[in-house]
């Protein structure tokens, strides 16, 4: 039985902050919900909530309006590049946003880049809205921040003018839609848009109710926040959901990766739910760096259609969305490598879900439960092919014995064109020199960032190196591309500027040490710095496994520290001894 202690201990933890009466979290695996629990109280004075209890999810609506019109396009009733104003019509007397400006589409729309300013926490307040009302409004023009189609800029009102596409095309109200097309056929029974749907009267009284109840933060303790009933801006964030019913939401996106092993019953086509996990937009929002001072490598922060899609820079990919409302906060997010989801909700105004959501997806992906869909998958990666797998095992046996007749079968001809087959021989013979005999490690599980691509280590007595492969388009597919990281010799000048700049990240000196010479035009204040903060990040750190360089002029290291490992990339002129690059990244 799998033991989900780390994630209980995580949610305790998260919920004795005090920031929400109550929380219900879950743990999606293989289309199933492997684990719940619910935290405080639904209510106050009332019991936990659970797996059944209904929240308001709020902008997580947003993924059911995008699945909507992309099915509705699947249909072939309308195109994303239509002009939103063929359906409705009170957009049609709007002037231009400059007078070089594209009309909006609904693609615009979906991915939020019809121009709106940003409207939280005011299109929050309009989730009531009468429907007559909305079409006024509209009539009258709106704002502009930006021209259509040139800049993300998160916008509620976007996705109401979607539901209002929805009912001109379908003749049937937004609400009543939804129910129809999406929540009846993947039985999503506690699922809707008003709370009176899920609370019988007089439930409340007898504490049997299934309802969380919203509350804000006031001088005098928790507040509770009134309802507000389904209107023109419910396509943005009117749903009403519980964690059971939703694990099939996410289980259903989930299960469209890889493309061949979706299930055929779900009201959404595999190939639309696997576009709509795509980057559509760069949203510019700012995301942590992967390490403190490198902003350089801070993954890109992408919206796809009515959902966010981001790259971890550990775990790969990973899709979410959160619902933040007066009352209420949410969060649902997956990683489609291995299809496992979590999904946690909160019953405080704006209760921030995502962290907690992000900290439990974490743990549950790097503890490996469930595994990936393919054996020795790297955390973030789709299955590799057969093919992939034959040609690892291949090189393994020319690193062996090389065979110049086996070489040629094996690689494309670029390999040779690229580095003779000599060159490569003396690289492994260097290799074998230098770290002793060496085969697979049979410790570290090899890595695929791709189908066609492999990198593995390589372990002797003295050391470990990387070993990395990548196929070509070709059918069958031939290896096109071999790279192996040569250590440094003992007593080279790489390996003693190697050995100095792990010393001087271990010590306690703040300033860049002047005995290790680096080339003209380096702010050796900035690379103190950046290199400082890595250590301080990872703590005392050794050397590792060497993941590429030449053994003479370059290396990259990874360095295991106390707390993080990060890999050390150094380049120097052998002749002169001098440091032209030195770099950390994690």
């Amino acid at each position: 039985m799998v033991d989900f202690a780390e994630v209980d201990t995580l949610a305790a933890g998260y919920h004795e902050r005090g920031g929400q009466p109550g929380l219900a979290y879950g743990i999606v695996a293989d289309g199933e919900l492997v684990h719940a629990a619910g935290l405080g109280e639904r209510y106050l004075g009332g019991p936990p909530p659970d797996a059944g209890t209904v929240f308001r999810i709020a902008s997580m609506t947003k993924s059911f309006t995008a699945s909507a019109i992309l099915a509705l396009r699947d249909d072939g009733v309308l195109k994303l590049d239509d002009l939103a104003e063929d359906y409705a019509p009170e957009l049609r007397g709007w002037p231009p946003a400059s007078p070089d400006a594209a009309r909006i589409s609904i693609r615009h729309l979906l991915t939020m880049t019809a121009g709106f300013p940003t409207d939280d926490p005011w299109g929050d307040r309009q989730q009531g809205l009468p429907l007559e009302e909305f079409a006024h409004f509209l009539a009258g023009g709106v704002s502009f921040n930006w021209a259509p189609g040139t800049r993300f800029e998160y916008s509620n009102l976007g996705y109401a003018i979607l539901g209002r596409i929805i009912t001109a095309v379908t003749g049937a109200a937004y609400p009543d839609y939804i129910r129809q097309r999406l929540l009846r056929p993947l039985g999503m029974t506690r699922t809707g848009y008003e709370a009176e749907e899920f609370e019988r009267p007089g439930e409340r009284a007898t504490g049997t109710t299934g309802v969380a109840r919203g509350y804000r933060r006031s001088p005098g303790g928790w507040s509770e926040v009134a309802f507000d009933p389904a209107g023109a801006f419910a396509p943005m964030g009117g749903i009403f959901s519980c964690v059971r019913d939703l694990t099939r939401w996410v289980a259903g996106f989930a299960a469209a990766f890889p493309p061949g092993h979706a299930d055929g019953a779900h009201p959404v086509r595999a190939a639309t739910r696997r576009e709509m996990q795509l980057p559509q937009v760069l949203t510019g929002w700012a995301t942590a760096p992967g390490l403190p001072g490198n902003g350089a490598s801070s993954p890109p922060a992408t919206y796809g259609f009515g959902l966010f899609v981001d790259e971890h820079p550990a775990l790969g990919r990973i899709v979410s969305h959160s619902g933040g409302y007066p009352g209420f906060g949410s969060n649902m997010a997956w990683h489609p490598a291995t299809g496992t989801g979590v999904i946690a909700l909160g019953n405080s105004t704006y209760a921030a879900m995502a962290p907690l959501a992000a900290r439990l997806l974490e743990a549950v992906v790097r503890r490996g439960e469930p595994a990936a869909h393919g054996p020795g998958v790297a955390l973030g990666a789709p299955g590799p092919w057969q093919e992939t797998l034959a040609a690892r095992a291949a090189v393994n046996e020319l690193l062996k014995t090389w065979d110049d007749a086996a070489a040629q079968r094996l690689f494309s001809p670029n390999v040779a064109q690229d580095a003779p087959f000599g060159e490569r021989q003396r690289r492994i013979a260097l290799i074998r020199e230098r770290i002793g005999e060496f085969g697979e490690d049979p410790v570290r599980r090899p890595e695929f960032d791709t189908p066609a691509q492999c990198r593995w280590w390589l372990a002797g007595e003295r050391g470990v190196v990387q070993a990395q492969i990548q196929l070509n388009p070709e059918r069958p597919p031939r290896v096109q591309s071999l790279t192996l990281a040569v250590p440094p010799a003992v007593g080279s000048p790489l390996h003693v500027a190697l050995d100095a700049v792990v010393g001087w990240l271990n010590g306690d000196d703040r300033d860049w040490p002047s005995s290790i010479p680096v080339a003209g035009g380096v702010d050796t204040g900035l690379l103190a710095r950046r290199l400082r903060m890595a250590a301080v990040w990872a703590g005392r750190c050794r050397v590792g496994a060497f993941k590429a360089g030449d053994g003479a002029a370059s290396v990259a290291a990874e360095l295991t520290g106390e707390h993080a490992v990060i890999t050390l990339a150094l380049v120097i002129d052998p002749e002169t001894r001098v440091l032209q690059m030195a770099d950390v990244a994690p």
